[in-house]
């Protein structure tokens, strides 16, 4: 699935997020900045050794990484030139501000990628696997994230891919989307 959406390309498809050719990847990272399970994982693992090191030198800088907030490594031997790590929150059962904390972990990492000058990049589900945030929850707040600020800065990317590792996820995304989509007022 597709869309324009104020001069960006707006992609969803399923896939594995390290073998994407796109100039960033978003990981969804930890606080510590180290390689976990999922996501994390998989990129500290196909990116090597230069994407720890550089986590290691912010954590040393700033602590790490709070929730809902990003920093950007090198991409090491990925595709991808950047590596944008975002966390997301844990799924308290919604009380405790994570719906927002989500919404600011993709914002984070689009206003980060905008700064840089970065035309196209690439985000997983985030919060959905380790940190069990329900999917078709975070799928919302994903699409509906990512419209906003696209349509508040027009022709900031050239693409955004949403790579969704199975269909049942790619299927929500999809879901979230059209919702979305239909919610917008005609222009």
């Amino acid at each position: 699935m597709e869309v324009n959406i104020a001069g960006t390309l707006l992609k969803l498809l399923q896939g594995n997020i390290v073998e994407q050719d796109v100039e960033a990847i978003v990981n969804a990272a930890n606080t510590g900045l180290w390689g976990g399970s999922g996501v994390d994982g998989a990129i500290h693992s196909a990116g090597g050794p230069a994407i720890a090191a550089e986590c290691r030198r912010i954590r040393e800088e700033q602590g790490g990484c709070p929730v809902g907030r990003a920093v950007i490594t090198s991409g090491g031997f990925l595709k991808a030139r950047y590596v944008i790590h975002t966390v997301g929150p844990i799924w308290h059962g919604g009380r405790q501000g994570e719906d927002e904390l989500l919404a600011s972990a993709y914002r984070s990492s689009l206003q980060l990628a905008k700064d840089r000058g970065i035309k196209s990049l690439a985000f997983p589900s985030i919060s959905t696997g380790a940190y069990r945030f329900p999917v078709e929850r975070a799928a919302g707040i994903a699409m509906a994230t990512t419209k906003d600020f696209l349509a508040a800065h027009p022709a900031a990317f050239k693409e955004v891919r949403f790579v969704l590792f199975t269909p049942a996820v790619l299927a929500a995304f999809e879901q979230a989307l059209g919702k979305v989509l239909e919610s917008a007022p005609a222009s």
